[in-house]
């Protein structure tokens, strides 16, 4: 029989970005909070100085990440394979521990544009019928980009986002993005420090009449101190962003910009190594009780709670909703069911280019380093005339200095003096062109719960269905030309490309993004959507779902802006609403 712990007004299921942020606000709101993390406890004081960044500890072995004994989906590439489970790291990077892939995370920080919030709109109006592939699922956020904008602008404060403005109350500004949505405020503060390849990426994009601007970055240009009092130092240039915890305190995290201040609230507390695998209903099915989790002496509590906010990784958060009945598993033969549909993910590739004279001093550079230009997002270019939908953000970022993982050609050997002999002769000679494309949502592109594989705890793995698709293998193939012009500029000596093109299946095993989406989406229409439009389950009232799991369908670019803006739009509505009268924010005809 489970152990139970005294009732909460809410437990928090996971304590990353989304956790943190629902912490503060409900605390503001005078609950008693409880957040509930599966990993160990994290500080900044378990990687800042003195202590060093340690590559193979880090970059290699993934220390911050979750291994897939503990976390592992199972994946195939259509619905008449049979799935297996990963057995390593590949394809995303899911984080471990307080603070999640926010900790790990390279620190990228840009809006979506408004057409993104309402690409199904900008679809139906842009397309013709019958052009784009009938097994698309397309939809609208449910939310606008006048509804988000005051909580993109508040949580770029909470991290010191750098960069330069582009719109600004509707006025284009020199050097930003021009095709972004109208900022009520400039950047907190500003761009990071040129190099070398900034500089020649953004000459040559403007030489063939791009609009780049610096990438806007969480690796704070300027020391920094947050709306909740937290202090951020300006970043020392290290290279050591991605897959590493920040070593000086100048990378946003939930622990540099949030958890020091919610540790401090006496109605907020939290427990560790507290893996959560149900949320419990009552008889109705309509109103969740509380979380079961196993705690770290492997017995089982039971978390009585009023609220429970599912603030996981977006494909946890999927599998929790699942195992626990919250709504109906999506079928995709009859397109019935909403909880597992539209899983989505994000397309790459890019263009390796080394040059013999030219020196990049690639230890010098933060994980944000670099431009970018959004000439190719929805929109902004007629990609109907090419025959796909969505867009990419292009750049050139050098983001890291680590020299295990410098990129290096082909023919390399893997292990001894060849291998070193390249990254001697290689190593502060590679720039890189690349894309990041939006992936669009498909009838069987999808999760579920495997009928076979189960974790330690008896309970179904989360099952991944997901393939490359024709528009995604299309859209690919046009960015790659552009980079190509891109590339005759600029004249290496020598250049590899990598991208998915025609043929090309989904492969687990190589890196492409941690940016999985969808899966519980958002929406104005429970046929459709497992969440309402404040992130509110259809089905359970009291169960709201932040996270990358209500994106309908991914755009170009890194999603942490948007899910924290997601984030306080919903806690938003539970202070002002829900919390005076529990119950569905929104009616289901």
């Amino acid at each position: 029989m489970a152990k139970q712990q005294p009732r909460v007004d809410a437990v928090i299921v996971g304590l990353g970005w989304t956790g943190s942020i629902m912490g503060m606000e409900l605390t503001d709101a005078g609950l008693n909070v409880l957040a509930l993390e599966r990993g160990a406890d994290r500080s900044n004081a378990d990687f800042a100085y003195p202590k060093a960044a340690d590559e193979l500890q880090y970059g290699i072995r993934h220390t911050m990440m979750q291994k897939p004994k503990q976390s592992a989906v199972t994946i195939r590439r259509n619905l008449d394979e049979r799935a297996l489970p990963q057995r390593k790291l590949g394809a995303f990077l899911p984080g471990d521990g307080v603070g999640g892939a926010g900790a790990h995370w390279t620190g990228v920080l840009i809006r979506p544009t408004p057409t993104d919030l309402q690409l199904k709109s900008f679809a139906d109006q842009a397309f013709e019928p019958g052009v784009l592939q009938d097994d698309m699922q397309i939809q609208d956020f449910g939310v606008t980009w006048d509804e988000l904008e005051p909580h993109f602008t508040f949580f770029e404060k909470v991290c010191g986002q750098s960069g330069t403005t582009g719109n600004l109350r509707g006025e284009i500004q020199e050097g930003g993005d021009p095709f972004e949505g109208p900022r009520s405020e400039p950047y907190p503060l500003p761009a990071l420090q040129d190099t070398q390849n900034t500089e020649m990426f953004d000459k040559a994009a403007r030489q063939l009449g791009y609009h780049p601007f610096p990438n806007p970055s969480a690796n704070v240009s300027r020391a920094w101190t947050n709306p909740y009092g937290m202090q951020l130092g300006p970043c020392n240039y290290c290279g050591f962003c991605s897959r590493y915890g920040c070593v000086n305190y100048s990378k946003a995290s939930p622990q540099t910009c949030i958890l020091n201040a919610l540790k401090q609230r006496s109605n907020f507390a939290y427990r560790t190594h507290a893996n959560v695998t149900r949320v419990e209903l009552a008889a109705d099915g309509k109103t969740a009780t509380g979380v079961t989790y196993i705690d770290e002496n492997g017995e089982e509590v039971f978390q009585p709670a009023d609220m429970v906010i599912l603030a996981s990784y977006a494909l946890n958060n999927v599998r929790l909703m699942l195992n626990s009945g919250i709504g109906q598993m999506y079928d995709p033969v009859s397109r019935t069911g909403t909880v597992g549909r539209n899983y989505s993910y994000q397309i790459g590739g890019g263009i390796h280019m080394y040059f013999d004279d030219i020196e990049f001093n690639p230890f010098a550079t933060a994980g944000a380093t670099g431009r970018m230009f959004n000439d190719f997002s929805p929109g902004n270019f007629d990609s109907a005339s090419h025959g796909f939908i969505g867009g990419a953000k292009m750049h050139s970022s050098q983001a890291s200095g680590t020299p295990i993982n410098t990129p290096l050609p082909k023919d390399t050997p893997s292990w001894g003096q060849g291998y070193k002999d390249a990254l001697q002769k290689y190593y502060g000679h590679h720039m890189k062109l690349s894309m990041t494309g939006s992936v669009m949502s498909y009838r069987t592109n999808m999760l579920d719960l495997d009928p076979t594989w189960k974790d330690p705890y008896g309970m179904p793995l989360l099952r991944m269905t997901f393939d490359w698709k024709e528009n995604e293998l299309k859209l690919s193939r046009f960015m790659r030309d552009r980079l190509r012009e891109i590339a005759d500029v600029l004249k290496p000596n020598h250049m590899e490309e990598s991208f998915r093109l025609s043929g090309d299946h989904f492969k687990v095993t190589s890196y492409v993004s941690t940016h999985n989406v969808g899966g519980a989406v958002m929406g104005t229409d429970p046929s459709n959507s497992a969440l309402n439009r404040y992130l509110q389950s259809w089905d359970v009232h009291n169960v709201f779902v932040p996270g990358g799991n209500a994106f309908p369908q991914n755009f170009q670019a890194n999603p942490t802006d948007l899910i924290a803006a997601l984030t306080y739009w919903s806690a938003k509505k539970i202070k002002e609403d829900y919390l005076k009268n529990p119950g569905p924010l929104m009616s289901r005809a």
